[in-house]
Formats: C-alpha cells, sequence, structure tokens
C-alpha cells in the first residue's frame, strides 16, 4: 500500500509547477494576503467571499481572530476543503492536524502536489519507497525512518521538514522510506508489529502478545511460520522448529464417537471384529457376544462351544446347546459324543447315523453330519469361522476375512482393539497367538514392532512415506523427524542446530538442553529466546536497552554506531542525526529554523513567527508583493476584517466590587439552601415529635411570643441547639378525679412535712429563763416521732436567725404556737366525691412525670 500510494505521487510530480495565486493563509490569531502555493491544512471558501481562506494546522473556534476569520468560520455559506491527510469539518471548534501518517510535497514549504500515507497496519520489513517529494508533514507522535542515498545511513524523522534539501543529508539528499510507526506504545512493540496512534500493537498474522513477542498457537520460529500442513500439533513457538508433533487424522475415531473403529464417510463407524457398542452410547466400545475383553484391552473370542463368557478371565457362562462346562477348565465347553441309535458311542471323526457311525467331512475332526458345516472341531489346517471350516494363507489370515487363525482354540480370532489387520509371519500348524503382528492401525496410531502405539517410540519417526511406520533414526541422531538424519538430538555432547549435530551454536542461535534454538527475530544475538534477551541488534533495530532492541532513540538522542548507544543531540537541536549543531533535523527554539543542518535566526517579516511544528515562518510561506523601481506589484483583491480583532471576542476583567458582590450573592444562596434544608429537617423533626406527643397521657404546651420566636429563629438560622431558657412543659393529660386525687395527696405531704420541720425548729430553741406562768401548764406534747417536748429543749435552743446570721438576737424570742399532731387537709375525698379507696400517694402512681 506504502509502495503504490507514493509511486502514485511520483508521477504527479513530474507534472507539477510552481503556481502562485492571491490568497488569504490563516493560523489561529492572525492571517496574511499575499501569494502562496501552500497546499497543507485546509480552504475556507463562500460564495460572494473577497477571496478563499487557507488555514494552516491549529484549532479554530468562533472567537478566533482577525475578523476575516470570525466571518468565514461562523458563516452558514462556507465549505471546508481539507487536503490530503487533514479530515476536518465545520464543526467549532475545528482542530485542524494531520491524522496519523506521513504527508509528502512535491515542493518547498508545503506547497504543490500532495499525498499522504496512514501507519501501516503491519511491519514494513525489508522495504525501501524512494521519497522524491521537496517537504514532509510528520504528525504529532509519529516518527519515520528513512535511509539517506548511497551512504545507506539511517535516519529517524520526528518533525515535519519545511524543505528537504536543508537538512544534513550529505551530497546525495535523496531519501527511501523504510519505516513509519507512532511513539505511542510503552513498552516499545517488537519487529513484529506497528504501533497504532491509539498506545496499541497491532501485530503480523501469526504473533501475538502486548507488544507481538510471541508466536500464536499454530506458528513456529522466529517469524512465527504456520505449523505443516497435514499437521495438527507442530513444535511451536520463537524458539520452535516447526516439526509434527501429532499429524492432522483423516477419520479419526472420535470424530463419530468411536472407541475401536473407523469412520465412515457418512459419519458411521465400522468396528473392529469383536466389538460393538457401548453401555455409554459410544460406538465400538464393548466386546460382542461370544468374545471377552483381555487386560490388554483386546476383544477376544470364547472357546468353542461357548456363546457366553467373561470378560478379563474368559471363564464360559453360558455353553451352546448340548455342550457342557469343562470342569478342569472352565474356559471350556465338553461337545456332546455321537452314537448310534442302539447306544454305541461313535469314535472321533465319525458320528451316528441310524444304527452305524458314519465318518465326517474330510474337513471335520470331529463332528454332528456329514457336511462341512457340521464340524465341532474343524480338522487339520482347518479353523472354524462363522460355522465354517476355512483355510488361511500364509501369514496365518482365515480366508475371506480379516482374522488370524488360532491353533489353541481352532478358530479364527480378532487381531486386537487398535489393529485393523495383523498376521503371523512363517505361519504353521505350531505358531501361537503371541506371535501375531499388526499390519494396519485405527487412523491416529503408528505401527511400530508390529503394535500399533499413539506415538513412535524414542529413537525412531513415523514414515514420510505411508505416515504410519515408525522408523529407526540414523546412528549419528539420539532422535530425529522427518527423515531419518534430521537430528532433533545428538550425542557424544554435541548440538543439535537445524537438524544437524554440532559441537557449539551458530550466530543467531543459543545452547538450551542439548539444542542450538534460534534468537528473537529483534536480537542479532542473545542468551535466551525472549524478546528481552538480546545481546547485540541488528541494523534496522540497533539500539540495545535492557536486553531489547529498539529501532530509534529518544527524539533528543540520536545513535552512535560506534559506541553502540544513545547520545544526546546539540542544545539547539530538537532532534539529530549525530553530534555538534551542524547535524540538526529541527530546531529547539522556535525563533530559528533549520539551514543546511543548523539552526540559524529565522528573521519572519513583520509580525510573523516561526509555526510550532512547521519549522518555517508564516511569513516564508505567504509572499507580499513589495513595490520595487521595476514597476508596480500585482494588485490584492480588497479584503476587510484582515487585521481587526474579533468583536465581543476580549474579555474585561472584573472589577474588585463586581468580584465583591459575586461573592455575597454566592454566600447568601449558601445560607438559604442550608435555611431549607434545616427547615425541611425541623419538620420531619416536628412530624415525629408530633407522632410522640399523641401516645396517651402526654401532651405538649408551646411556648410562644414574639421574643420566643425571635430566639428560635436565630437558633434555626445557625444550627443552635433549643434554648434552655425557655422551658418546654410536658403535661400529662389526666381525668379530673385523678387530679384531685393528686392534688391531695400533695398537700398532704407538705402538711406533714412541715409539721415536722416546724417541731424540730421548736425543739431547738433555747428561750431565756422567765418566772413561771401564773397559768396552769398545757399538756406536753409528743413530736412527730413520738418523743415528748421538754421546756429546756423549746427555750434553750437558738433562733434561726441567730443559726444563719451568727449574732444573738436582740428582740425577744416569740414563742412558737403548738399544733396538734393531726391536721387534716383542706380537701377531703368527702368534698369531690373521690373514693376512699383510691392510691393517695404519688409512689402509688404509674406515671414516671410524678415522681
Amino acid at each position: 500500500m506504502l509502495t503504490t500510494s507514493f509511486a502514485i505521487f511520483a508521477l504527479l510530480t513530474l507534472t507539477t509547477s510552481q503556481t502562485l495565486s492571491p490568497t488569504v493563509v490563516c493560523i489561529p490569531g492572525q492571517c496574511l494576503q499575499g501569494f502562496s502555493n501552500t497546499t497543507m491544512g485546509a480552504t475556507l471558501s463562500a460564495p460572494g467571499a473577497a477571496t478563499n481562506i487557507h488555514l494552516l494546522p491549529g484549532q479554530y473556534a468562533s472567537n478566533t481572530n482577525p475578523q476575516l476569520l470570525h466571518n468565514m468560520l461562523t458563516s452558514s455559506s462556507t465549505t471546508l476543503s481539507p487536503s490530503a491527510g487533514f479530515n476536518a469539518s465545520l464543526s467549532l471548534p475545528i482542530n485542524l492536524a494531520l491524522a496519523p501518517g506521513l504527508a509528502i510535497y512535491a515542493q518547498t514549504l508545503y506547497s504543490g502536489q500532495s499525498g499522504f500515507t496512514p501507519l501501516p497496519s503491519t511491519p514494513l520489513s525489508n522495504s525501501s519507497t524512494p521519497l522524491t517529494a521537496q517537504s514532509l508533514a510528520v504528525s504529532s507522535n509519529v516518527w519515520i525512518a528513512a535511509n539517506t542515498g548511497s551512504s545507506n545511513k539511517r535516519v529517524i524523522i520526528w518533525d515535519s521538514v519545511p524543505d528537504v534539501n536543508q537538512l544534513p543529508l550529505g551530497s546525495s539528499g535523496s531519501l527511501s522510506l523504510i519505516d513509519i510507526q507512532s511513539s505511542a506504545c510503552s513498552p516499545p512493540c517488537t519487529g513484529s508489529g506497528v504501533c497504532s496512534a491509539s498506545g496499541t500493537c497491532q501485530c503480523a498474522p501469526g504473533f501475538t502478545g502486548s507488544s507481538c513477542e510471541s508466536c500464536a498457537t499454530g506458528f513456529f520460529g522466529p517469524k512465527c511460520k504456520p505449523c505443516p500442513d497435514n499437521c495438527t500439533t507442530c513444535d511451536e513457538g520463537i524458539t520452535g522448529t516447526g516439526r509434527c508433533v501429532k499429524p492432522v487424522v483423516a477419520n479419526a475415531p472420535e470424530k463419530c464417537n468411536c472407541v475401536n473403529g473407523v469412520c465412515g464417510a457418512n459419519g458411521g463407524c465400522a468396528c473392529n471384529t469383536g466389538f460393538t457398542a457401548g453401555d455409554d452410547g459410544k460406538a465400538c466400545a464393548k466386546c460382542s457376544a461370544g468374545f471377552f475383553l483381555t487386560s490388554t484391552g483386546d476383544c477376544k473370542t470364547c472357546q468353542l462351544g461357548c456363546n457366553q463368557c467373561d470378560d478379563g478371565t474368559g471363564v464360559c457362562v453360558v455353553c451352546k446347546p448340548g455342550f457342557s462346562q469343562d470342569p478342569n477348565d472352565r474356559t471350556k465347553c465338553i461337545p456332546p459324543k455321537s452314537a448310534t441309535s442302539s447306544g454305541q458311542v461313535c469314535p472321533d471323526g465319525s458320528f451316528g447315523n441310524g444304527d452305524s457311525c458314519t465318518p465326517c467331512s474330510p474337513s471335520c475332526e470331529t463332528c454332528t453330519g456329514g457336511t462341512s458345516n457340521d464340524c465341532i472341531i474343524c480338522g487339520s489346517g482347518r479353523y472354524s469361522f462363522n460355522g465354517s471350516c476355512v483355510g488361511t494363507n500364509s501369514d496365518g489370515v482365515c480366508e475371506g476375512s480379516a482374522l488370524i487363525a488360532d491353533n489353541i482354540k481352532h478358530e479364527c480370532d480378532s487381531c486386537g482393539a487398535k489393529c485393523t489387520s495383523c498376521k503371523i509371519p512363517n505361519f504353521s500348524v505350531a505358531s501361537t497367538v503371541d506371535q501375531i503382528q499388526c499390519t494396519g492401525c485405527l487412523p491416529g496410531f503408528f505401527l511400530s514392532d508390529g503394535k500399533c502405539v499413539e506415538s513412535c517410540p524414542s529413537g525412531t519417526f513415523v514414515s514420510p512415506q505411508d505416515n504410519l511406520t515408525c522408523t529407526p533414526c540414523d546412528s549419528s541422531c539420539g532422535t530425529c523427524a522427518g527423515s531419518a538424519t534430521f537430528c532433533l538430538t545428538c550425542g557424544s555432547n554435541q548440538l543439535a542446530s537445524d537438524g544437524k549435530c554440532v559441537s557449539s551454536c551458530p550466530s543467531n542461535t543459543f545452547s538450551s538442553s542439548g539444542f542450538c534454538l534460534t534468537c528473537h527475530g529483534d536480537c542479532g544475538s542473545c542468551s535466551g529466546g525472549a524478546f528481552n534477551q538480546c545481546t547485540s541488534c541488528s541494523p534496522d533495530r540497533p539500539v540495545l536497552l535492557n536486553g531489547r532492541c529498539l529501532p530509534t532513540c529518544s527524539k533528543s538522542q540520536y545513535f552512535d554506531s560506534t559506541s553502540s548507544s544513545c547520545q544526546s543531540c546539540d542544545s539547539s537541536c530538537s532532534s539529530c542525526t549525530g553530534a555538534g549543531p551542524s547535524n540538526c533535523l529541527a530546531c529547539s527554539s522556535s525563533s530559528q529554523v533549520l539551514r543546511g543542518g543548523s539552526c540559524v535566526a529565522a528573521n519572519c517579516q513583520g509580525s510573523s513567527n516561526v509555526l510550532a511544528g512547521l519549522g518555517t515562518c508564516l511569513s516564508e510561506l505567504v509572499t507580499i508583493p513589495q513595490p520595487s523601481g521595476t514597476g508596480t506589484p500585482a494588485p490584492l483583491p480588497s479584503v476587510t476584517g484582515l487585521t481587526t480583532p474579533t468583536k465581543g471576542s476580549s474579555r474585561t476583567p472584573l472589577e474588585w466590587w463586581q468580584i465583591l458582590l459575586m461573592a455575597l450573592g454566592c454566600a447568601f444562596i449558601f445560607l438559604v439552601i442550608i435555611w431549607f434544608c434545616r427547615r425541611r429537617a425541623r419538620k420531619q423533626r416536628a412530624k415525629r415529635t408530633e407522632m410522640f406527643a399523641t401516645t396517651p397521657g402526654y401532651n405538649r404546651a408551646r411556648p410562644s411570643g414574639w421574643r420566643w420566636r425571635l430566639v428560635r429563629f436565630g437558633e434555626k438560622l445557625f444550627g443552635h441547639k433549643r434554648s434552655r431558657r425557655v422551658p418546654v412543659v410536658v403535661v400529662p393529660t389526666e381525668s379530673e378525679a385523678v387530679k384531685l386525687r393528686t392534688l391531695r395527696a400533695a398537700e398532704e405531704a407538705r402538711v406533714i412535712d412541715h409539721e415536722e420541720d416546724l417541731v424540730k425548729l421548736i425543739g431547738e430553741y433555747q428561750y431565756p429563763s422567765r418566772a413561771p406562768s401564773p397559768q396552769p401548764r398545757p399538756q406536753q406534747h409528743k413530736t412527730y416521732t413520738g418523743r415528748p417536748l421538754s421546756d429546756a429543749s423549746q427555750l434553750s435552743a437558738p433562733s434561726m436567725y441567730s443559726q444563719m446570721t451568727g449574732m444573738p438576737r436582740k428582740a425577744p424570742e416569740p414563742r412558737q404556737p403548738l399544733r396538734q399532731k393531726d391536721l387534716t387537709s383542706r380537701f377531703s375525698a368527702s368534698t369531690y366525691g373521690i373514693p376512699e379507696n383510691l392510691p393517695t400517694l404519688p409512689s402509688e402512681r404509674k406515671n414516671p412525670f410524678w415522681k
């Protein structure tokens, strides 16, 4: 694809001529009017417009300066025509950039006929495409590798080149493209992969892995070739040899759910003799009637006269009619004796025929009749088969069958489970069944020393002539494959390398367990088969870093072939081909351009600057005619808004008071949101409280008034808890009778407490001495506790005033009146009609609020 694209481009460049036309060339923020043949980017055009506008790479929005560009971008009649490699639409903002790949131009300064090739999907291995262009545009995060003319020096180009002639390429000045990749992959791809713009490695066919470092299943070798045809499994992998380990089996038994048989074209299974369908549904999985299963997995016929015998032992279970089981050998059945009508037993070789014995057929040793079909035991050289006596060939194979003759059983028996045919070499009446040799095997088995095996034993290989017979390897090989002399392993401490036995491994291989295995394709030499075990690198991937061979150094470095290492470029270069300031491929300063491999001052005209990523001034791309002494320059179309800033595109900074008002507004909105949130929470809490208050026996008395509402508003606004200065009284809902009873109990308790306090107080008084009263002394009363109060105790106690102040009272102490013990309450049960048997003390109540 790459070769075809550039070949077509080369033909186009031959017919391209330098033709300048008046136009306006723009970058974001600046436009120049003049003559230009630049084809990079896209062209804006609109009906009735004074001129077209050519856009160079950049991001364009509706507020992009100048006004002329703004008007064209926002016009509904404007059309956008991108050049090769640029894909853009008029959906603002427009990010006009080169697609991942390489664009080439027939003339310098990105002008003339253009061509573009995207990143390839497969590696460009061993390819070289001449670049006849005069300028190159490389998209971001993409590098190209090129050879320089006759010197064949490898150059890595990271940046766009406005003039190929300014590169330090030597006298030839020509380039040939050998590779193009993205630098977005980390870690980098191997030589079998291409880094895409999304940062993933796209692998060549047969390769797999995150860096395309391994062979996929069914592929082998450094180039991950496919395994040979007619091979299910081969020696695969990067270090594999590709030899077939398991060939493709035609008509394999498992294809038709068969065990000991051959699959037919119709999908059926032809069982070997003695086998039939198993109980699990698999074909040819168990022994047929008249056969028994041996310890080797074969089905052998039961002894003559036995219809059914046990697996493993061959003991007869059911004898044929007229036969009886031999007590000395339970595997056999004794045939009946033939006798005449008078009861005379006939000798062997004859049978009873009326009153006399008649000779058997010559085919029979013993018989029940005169024909060959009546034989019990066949005669010498004859064997029982399907009720008849048949002969054999020189290999002991019974006539008309693939069975083998058994001299012990006197019958034809099966060859074995995996044998489709067999023989006994030099067969005679003295031959035994342990001399049987298979001559054919079921698909998937191989013939080794007369046995059918799943794989050939060590030191042999499958003969390519019949893909069946295991053939011995050459004496120089321990193991071999394909031929007797293609050694896989060797003796005498030698190493197997590409089928030969050598004393040391050749270059680009490494030793492992007696083998010389090939290095990974990225390596020149290696210590192992992995892609990060390289010890030297090939010219197309020369950079050795942490065991890996990479195609290039970083952008600001170059590869030094003398030291085989990456070295830093000169500070004036953003990329280079060698040391010093004269080997630059692009400049690191935005005020310099490349001239002959060196970075020099750009000297852009007017307000023009060096365009980022393009390495040239905007004024170099647009020729503005200047008056000269020879004549008047050609006039340019008159356009407006070429230098006028876009209206409304500039933004005025906010004043301090505007910022303050915005901050206060935001704070107010924040407080309102908090207030609403807390108000909602309070409503939910009030609802739960109301549900609790509706419980029988509870009520809420809410305070009111403007002061209360003001306090609560402040608490709600700032999130404080409910004020404790405003009590919330919970009054139980009681009946009138319960209220009166409670009031009475409280009054009685108050009277009792008051009486006790009064008595104690009087008892502690100490009255001054005075004359006895002429009146008779009242009767002494007892205190509440029942003890009498003496006059001394009543008069000697200090006054309450003295006790509280610590000073004696100046006035005479008044006498305290005495009170009767039993005081009645102002309220009585009879007063309000309350039954006397109701509880009257607070402790008798169940409501905890009245304790």
